[in-house]
C-alpha cells in the first residue's frame, strides 16, 4: 500500500506541476500580449504626434493632428471616441455609433479586429466608439438593449438603421446602408 500511496503523491505532483505551469505561460504570453500593444500604440502616438511639410516644417501636432483624423492624410475612414459633434460628418459619409462595453468579449473582438484592420475602413465611413455603460441617454434615443450594437445615423443623429453582433470590421461595413 505504500507504493500506491507514494505513486497517489507523485501523480498530485506532476499534476500541480503541470497546472502552475500552463497557468504561467498563460500569463507570460498576456504580459507579451500587453507589451505589444502598449508599444504599438505609443509608435501611433509618435507617428500622430507631427506630419511634417514638404520643406520639412511641422505642420500639425498633437492633438489638431488627432481632431482632423486619419482620413484626411490617407483617404480612409476613421474610428474614434463618441462625441456628439462628430455626428455632423455623416454629411459626407457615412456614420456608425458602435455602443461596446469593455466586459463585453464579443464587442472587446470587434474592437480589435476594427484596430488591427483600420486601414479596411472605408473612406468615408466613421466608427464612433460610444460607451455602453455611461451612455443611458444615447441608449433611450436609438433604443439600445444591450451592448455591441451598432445604430448608423445621419448628420442631425436621427437613426437610419440599427443592427447588433458584427463579428467583424467587414462584417460591420456590409450593414452600412
Amino acid at each position: 500500500m505504500n507504493t500506491q500511496v507514494l505513486v497517489g503523491i507523485v501523480v498530485v505532483l506532476v499534476l500541480l506541476g503541470g497546472g502552475f505551469y500552463f497557468f504561467s505561460e498563460n500569463d507570460i504570453d498576456d504580459a507579451m500580449h500587453e507589451d505589444d500593444v502598449v508599444m504599438e500604440e505609443e509608435n501611433m502616438m509618435e507617428d500622430e504626434d507631427s506630419v511634417m511639410g514638404q520643406d520639412g516644417d511641422t505642420m500639425m501636432e498633437g492633438e489638431e493632428m488627432m481632431d482632423l483624423g486619419d482620413n484626411m492624410a490617407l483617404g480612409m475612414g476613421t474610428y474614434e471616441a463618441y462625441a456628439p459633434e462628430k455626428l455632423a460628418k455623416a454629411e459626407g459619409g457615412d456614420v456608425v455609433l458602435f455602443f461596446r462595453a469593455s466586459w463585453c468579449p464579443t464587442c472587446r473582438a470587434l474592437d480589435a479586429d476594427i484596430h488591427s484592420n483600420k486601414e479596411s475602413i472605408p473612406e468615408g465611413v466613421t466608427i464612433l466608439d460610444v460607451d455602453y455603460d455611461n451612455s443611458t441617454e444615447l441608449k433611450q434615443k436609438y433604443g439600445v438593449t444591450y451592448q455591441h450594437t451598432l445604430v448608423q445615423v445621419d448628420a442631425n443623429g436621427e437613426m437610419i438603421t440599427k443592427w447588433s453582433s458584427s463579428p467583424t470590421l467587414k462584417a460591420l461595413t456590409a450593414e452600412i446602408i
